[in-house]
């Protein structure tokens, strides 16, 4: 049962947006529901959970979630509003990175734990196809705005870049496991999800998510063979221009000429500039942050834009939340790369799986730092909830891992024993013992 609702949650975590169903207490919904459930379910399995390790980003996280309670507390200090809105929108903030804590120690042995890391990668290509499934409903003519893909993540175009974000952030994992791994399979699974991701990540048409995907590929593939990096790179570049036409199409969209033949950026490019510069100047009057949730209400009297999101989720912390809150940010960000360096550091020899898990997480955390730079999905539990959960399963499955080699360790030494006592000449012949041969 427990293993169910695990694997579930994962699935509906992505999908909570599409379906989404009100519980009928105020602030309470079925996500949260379903973490109860799942909660109540560790705490009454009876199982003993053999990882006892502290978790690695424990600090970071209760330090970013502690500067979101004050900037909620500010908010009410300082232009108090729908009191219970805010409330969940503070829950909401504070509830997904909480998946990685339960995660981590979600009692499951390491064949449990691996299986539910490939339920991650398989709701990430599901999403996949819903979003190539509405791309080819749209067609591949020439781009229109309102013809972009959203997945599981939105209801409308709108919120294409979130879904875009997601595709580049989980990319990686499906290239590391591609590149890195040995069993064949495994490797054409994992291809697979590349290619349907990749097929995503166009239909969404979202600029950025192009970017990350690319400098993605670039560092996975340096990682692996720097003559690997410099062969699919120019087979990638020569294939340019067999992409559909409506992709090409957007992206030279971001540089244009003016009445006079100069070139300038598109009008969605300005505007996010004249919003960053807005949100400075509304941090320069309040440095301590405007509060949480009331950027949108503040930015039309520092901008042209009114009620218009930051795109830019370090910038939108630092003016509601202020100094503090996006130092809070940067150190939990920090503590993603540190932990894709543990992973790395700390993966057996010769165990390509590990390797590919903690070569591709590695760069899904860089991804998900560049995702939050023109965007600001942070806090969207659709998005980055399966992200935290992906962080909670990698730490786990590779404590269980280093558990595993001490007493495969010990397996060969007694066994050694075990032939040196049964056979003393040919361990006498072969140095086995302490007096040589």
């Amino acid at each position: 049962m427990l293993r169910f609702l695990l694997l579930f949650q994962i699935l509906y975590t992505v999908y909570q947006g599409h379906y989404n169903f009100e519980s009928g207490v105020p602030g309470l919904n079925l996500p949260n529901v379903l973490f109860l459930l799942v909660l109540l379910a560790l705490r009454f399995s009876g199982k003993p959970d053999v990882v006892h390790a502290k978790a690695f980003m424990r600090g970071p996280l209760l330090f970013f979630m502690a500067m979101l309670v004050l900037a909620f507390s500010i908010a009410q200090l300082r232009a108090p509003g729908a009191f219970m809105v805010d409330l969940t929108y503070l829950k909401n903030a504070l509830f997904s990175p909480l998946l990685y804590f339960m995660y981590l120690h979600c009692r499951q042995d390491l064949r449990n734990t691996r299986l539910l890391v490939v339920a991650v990668m398989a709701v990430a290509a599901l999403a996949a196809v819903q979003a190539i499934r509405q791309g080819f409903d749209y067609g591949i003519g020439a781009y229109v705005e309102t013809h972009r893909a959203a997945g599981p993540f939105g209801s409308n175009y709108r919120d294409a870049n979130r879904a875009g974000v997601y595709y580049a952030m989980f990319l990686p994992m499906f290239i590391g496991l591609a590149l890195f791994l040995r069993d064949k399979r495994w490797r054409v699974a994992a291809v697979g999800g590349v290619v349907l991701l990749t097929m995503a990540l166009l239909f969404t048409y979202s600029r950025q998510a192009y970017f990350i995907a690319v400098i993605g590929l670039v560092v996975l593939l340096l990682r692996r063979s720097v003559l690997l990096a410099v062969v699919l790179g120019a087979t990638l570049a020569s294939l340019v221009g067999y992409l559909p036409e409506s992709v090409t199409q957007r992206v030279a969209e971001t540089e244009q000429k003016g009445p006079h033949g100069e070139e300038k950026v598109d009008e969605s490019t300005a505007s996010r500039w004249e919003i960053w510069a807005g949100a400075l100047a509304m941090w320069e009057d309040h440095p301590a942050g405007v509060g949480q949730n009331r950027f949108k209400e503040e930015i039309g009297r520092y901008s042209a834009f009114e009620h218009f999101d930051a795109h830019n989720f370090y910038v939108l912390t630092l003016a509601e939340g202020g100094p503090q809150a996006l130092a809070a940010l940067l150190l939990l960000v920090l503590a993603t790369f540190r932990l894709g360096a543990w992973l790395r550091r700390s993966m057996p020899p010769d165990d390509p799986e590990a390797r590919a898990l903690a070569t591709g997480f590695g760069v899904t955390a860089f991804c998900m730092a560049l995702g939050n730079l023109y965007g600001s999905p942070f806090l969207e539990g659709n998005v980055m909830g399966t992200f935290w959960i992906l962080c909670g399963l990698l730490e786990r499955y590779m404590l269980l891992k280093t558990q595993e080699a001490p007493a495969s360790t010990a397996l060969v030494a007694a066994a050694t024993d075990r032939m040196r006592e049964r056979f003393p000449l040919a361990a006498r012949a072969r140095g086995m013992t302490a007096r040589g041969p």
